[in-house]
Parts: C-alpha cells; sequence; structure tokens
C-alpha cells in the first residue's frame, strides 16, 4: 500500500479568510481605530456655525439671528472657561494648569481627533505641578478639560470613534491607577468612565436619530420626486388618450371623404379619382399607424368613452355640476365667440374643470368666476376664486398641487402660456393664454 502526501496550499487573498473569526474582529477593530483616530489626527477641520433655519431660531430678530450662529462656538468657549476654574484651584501653578487645560478644548475647534490626543497628553503632564493627595489620575482642571473635549469630539466625528476615545480613556485610566497611584487615598477613573458613557451614549443617540431623519428627508424627497413625475406621466397619458380620439375621428372623416368625393362627380377624370383614392389610402394607413402606436397607452381596462370629447359647449353642464355640490361659479364670456380647434377646446374645458376642482377641494363655500376671452390670435382663460370662509372645513389631500402639473402639460402641448398662484386676498387664480392660428395663416 503507497501511503501519499497532498500538501494543501493556502492561496494569498484566501489566506484572511482561512482565519478565526475573533482574529478578524480584531483585524477589523484595529483597522477601524487606525482610521479613526491615528490616520489624519491633527488635520484642520474648522467648526462650522450654526445653521439658524430651526423651528426657534427663524424667529430670532436679524441681529440675534446672526449672533445665534456662534453658538457652538461660544459653547466651546463656556467650556474652557469652566476647565480654567477648575485648574486655577490648584496652587503655585495655576497658569501651567490653566493652559493645559484650556488649550485642548479650544482645540477642538480647528483639529477635533488632535484635541483629543493633546488631551490625553496634558492629563500626565499636570499631575506633577497638582496636589499629590488629591484626585488621582485627573487633576479638576484635567477631568472638565477631558470630558468636555470627550462631547465635542463625538459630536464632530462618528460614534465608532467616541467608543474608541472612551475605550482609550478608561485604559489609560486604568494603567494610571495600577501602576502610579500606591499611596493615593481616591482615585476618579470610575466617576470619569461613567459620566463620559452617559455623554458620548446621549451623543450617539442624537448622531443616530440625526442620521435617521436625513434618511428620511431623502426619502421623502424621492418619493415627492417619483410622485410627481409619475402624474406627469399619467396626466401625459391622458391627454394621449384624449387626442387619441380626436385625431383618430378626423382621419376617419378625410377617409370617408375621400372615398365618397369622386361620386359626386359625374364622369370624374381618372387623374381626380386617382388623387382621392391616394387621399383615402394615405389617410386609412396614418390612421393604422395612429392607432398602432398611440393605443398602447391605453390600459388594459380602458374602454374608449361613447360619447365625444367635451368642448367649450359643453361648459354649462360642467358649471351645473359644480354648482350643485356647492360652489358658487360665475362664467363670462368676452369677444366674438367662434369654434376653435378641437384640441384648443379639449385642454380649456379640462383646465377648468381641474381649477373648478381644486377650488372645491381646497377653498370649499368660496365663489369662483370663470373668465373666457376670445381674442384675436388664441383663447384666453381666467378662473379665480376667492378665500375659504372656513379654512378648518379644509381636508389634507395627498395628491394637492398635481393638478397644476397637467395643466401646464395641456398648456405647453399647445405653446400656450400660463400662470398660477395666490391672490391678495387669499384666494387662487390660473390664467391662461391657448395661442390659435388666424385664418389668413391657415391659408397661407
Amino acid at each position: 500500500m503507497t501511503e501519499t502526501t497532498h500538501l494543501q496550499i493556502t492561496p494569498p487573498g484566501d489566506e484572511a479568510k482561512s482565519r478565526s473569526p475573533e482574529y478578524r474582529l480584531a483585524v477589523d477593530a484595529l483597522r477601524g481605530l487606525r482610521q479613526d483616530l491615528f490616520h489624519d489626527a491633527f488635520a484642520y477641520r474648522l467648526l462650522p456655525r450654526m445653521r439658524v433655519d430651526g423651528p426657534l431660531t427663524r424667529r430670532l430678530p436679524g441681529r440675534l439671528r446672526d449672533f445665534a450662529t456662534w453658538t457652538p462656538h461660544a459653547v466651546i468657549c463656556a467650556a474652557a472657561l469652566i476647565a480654567l476654574f477648575g485648574a486655577t484651584v490648584e496652587e503655585g501653578f495655576a497658569l501651567l494648569l490653566g493652559l493645559l487645560a484650556v488649550v485642548p478644548v479650544l482645540l477642538t475647534m480647528v483639529r477635533p481627533v488632535g484635541a483629543f490626543w493633546a488631551s490625553m497628553a496634558a492629563t500626565p503632564l499636570a499631575l506633577p505641578f497638582g496636589d499629590p493627595w488629591g484626585d488621582w489620575p485627573w487633576l479638576p482642571g484635567s477631568f472638565v478639560c477631558h470630558l468636555a473635549v470627550l462631547t465635542v469630539v463625538a459630536v464632530r466625528t462618528r460614534p465608532r470613534a467616541a467608543a474608541w476615545m472612551w475605550a482609550l480613556t478608561g485604559l489609560y485610566g486604568i494603567l494610571a491607577e495600577t501602576l502610579f497611584s500606591s499611596g493615593r487615598h481616591g482615585t476618579n477613573t470610575g466617576p470619569m468612565l461613567t459620566v463620559s458613557a452617559f455623554v458620548l451614549l446621549a451623543v450617539t443617540v442624537w448622531h443616530i436619530r440625526r442620521h435617521a431623519e436625513q434618511e428620511v428627508t431623502a426619502q421623502q424627497t424621492v418619493t415627492a420626486h417619483e410622485r410627481s413625475r409619475r402624474t406627469l406621466l399619467e396626466e401625459r397619458t391622458t391627454i394621449a388618450r384624449e387626442l387619441h380620439d380626436v385625431v383618430a375621428h378626423h382621419m376617419s372623416v378625410v377617409a370617408i371623404q375621400a372615398e365618397a368625393a369622386p361620386y359626386r362627380v359625374e364622369n370624374p377624370p381618372p387623374e381626380l379619382e386617382k388623387a382621392f383614392a391616394t387621399i383615402r389610402e394615405n389617410a386609412v394607413a396614418a390612421l393604422t399607424e395612429l392607432r398602432r402606436v398611440l393605443g398602447v397607452v391605453r390600459a388594459e381596462d380602458y374602454e374608449a368613452p361613447d360619447a365625444p370629447q367635451p368642448t367649450l359647449a359643453d361648459l354649462e353642464g360642467l358649471l351645473a355640476n359644480v354648482r350643485e355640490a356647492g360652489l358658487g361659479v360665475e362664467k363670462v364670456v368676452t369677444g366674438a365667440v367662434r369654434e376653435l380647434p378641437q384640441g384648443v377646446e379639449l385642454s380649456a374645458y379640462r383646465i377648468v374643470q381641474e381649477a373648478l376642482s381644486n377650488t372645491l377641494r381646497h377653498a370649499p363655500g368660496a365663489s369662483a368666476r370663470v373668465e373666457i376671452g376670445y381674442v384675436l390670435g388664441g383663447l384666453g382663460l381666467r378662473i379665480v376664486n376667492g378665500p375659504p370662509p372656513n379654512p378648518s372645513l379644509i381636508k389634507p389631500s395627498p395628491g394637492a398641487g398635481h393638478g397644476i402639473t397637467g395643466m401646464r402639460e395641456r398648456v405647453t402641448m399647445l405653446n400656450g402660456e400660463m400662470t398660477a398662484g395666490r391672490t391678495d386676498d387669499g384666494g387662487y387664480e390660473v390664467a391662461v393664454f391657448l395661442p390659435v392660428a388666424l385664418p389668413d395663416e391657415d391659408d397661407a
């Protein structure tokens, strides 16, 4: 029997995967420590001024609002003064102890991570100049300084960095008590770790809450954008359906008239018959292509209306329905009433319909006025309503504002102009101009 030994060589890239989970956890932890507290530890990061768009700061007068932007800097300076006061309790070296307590706190405004290391270095440097029988290993000024530095740096960095700073603080305290506290009566490592743990926990919760609010705000922005985009597409689909019906009707009329035209003339020349036959063939082909291309915008459950698309002649029926719903509406027509292209008539009807629907939704009980002006070169519309007599009756509407989008789509499609906004008395006004080519231009 022959025994064969196989040597298995682990590829260099798979060596880390073969390690134990504990080893990988330790490596990741050390990598995080290096990234948070050693990499660019003394990088310059100026503390920004506070925003004043909050619910309280935005109510301040202009001068006070300018001063309020310096609130974070004022708070850090106040913490530095408290640390200075704690350091001056010691006798003999008050000036030196004061500098060792103040400098790390002020350094947090420009180099936050470096301020933590400065505080860690200043703490043992201050011990020889303090009371040998006092608190150990933090003098009063060093205690306030280090606690303030931990708080500010935790606010300006990430929660993981705060955890590392707390761990290093505890490690320093344990080593100082174990190696250098012989003969001393009291230590303050426990109070330092306890107080700083609660402070850093509160800062971490604030970080998490702030991040969650930013995520919610970003998601709401994306949702609002998608909702607006979906509403825009739905409105365009509705417009395309309506225009499909209008154009298909006219193309059908063209095909029928082209087919019947030769029979209206006695002994028509062959050229005329051929011309009408070509017109009919092109009309039928265009109608087929139109139905094939534009028919895709119809939903599976969409049914074409039996009645023709509405025009301005049907506006009285719409106003009657609105009046039955409780809206007092007045109609005013100026200029010479004339028949307009069906697309313009349909869009004008829909714009008035949507504007009055918005009035019913957002200003219940108010009165409205519909002005239609037949002017040279186009059609003018103005729908205005007064303020709601009882604002408490207004119910929140998730789709508020999307009707204006549909109006603008119709106006843009016809190369028109539109303005919409609140009036001085608290009402709302929609003004539209839809251009219509003059007969002379059509003939040309």
